[in-house]
């Protein structure tokens, strides 16, 4: 009976260089995707009510705090600090609009659905045209 010898299946040099290569090739294409570390300087965001638009500001990082009450049936407080936007206070049910927590790129946005709120981030930049997650 023959046996052939198996291969050497140790890591090479050139194992190494090509696991760099793909890890250098993943971090610069999701740089440049997601825009840097920046990437919303041209953001504004924009607070709808039962569809009429309540408020639109600015979202950039030289901005101050800023809060909007919004009452109706539900109370909700949306806060900014200039880099992301939140709703931090609200007593509809199910605190959906809470717990999504913040947002801070164009393209994404909170719903409050019982008291048909809409916080969105819209731009104007050359990002991505969709944001999923």
């Amino acid at each position: 009976m023959n046996s052939v010898p198996s291969p050497e299946l140790r890591p090479r040099l050139w194992d190494a260089l090509v696991v760099l290569a793909v890890a250098l090739l993943a971090i610069g294409s999701a740089v440049w995707f997601y825009g840097g570390l920046g990437g919303h300087e041209d953001a504004a965001v924009v607070i709808t009510h039962q569809g009429t638009e309540i408020a639109r500001f600015p979202l950039s990082p030289i901005s101050s705090t800023r809060e909007v009450v919004i009452d109706g049936t539900y109370h909700l407080t949306v806060t900014s600090d200039g880099e992301q936007v939140w709703v931090s206070a609200s007593d509809c049910p199910t605190q959906d609009c809470v717990r999504t927590g913040a947002i801070s790129r164009p393209g994404q946005s909170i719903v409050c659905l019982p008291e048909q709120v809409i916080v969105k981030l819209v731009g104007t930049g050359d990002g991505p045209d969709l944001v999923i997650g």
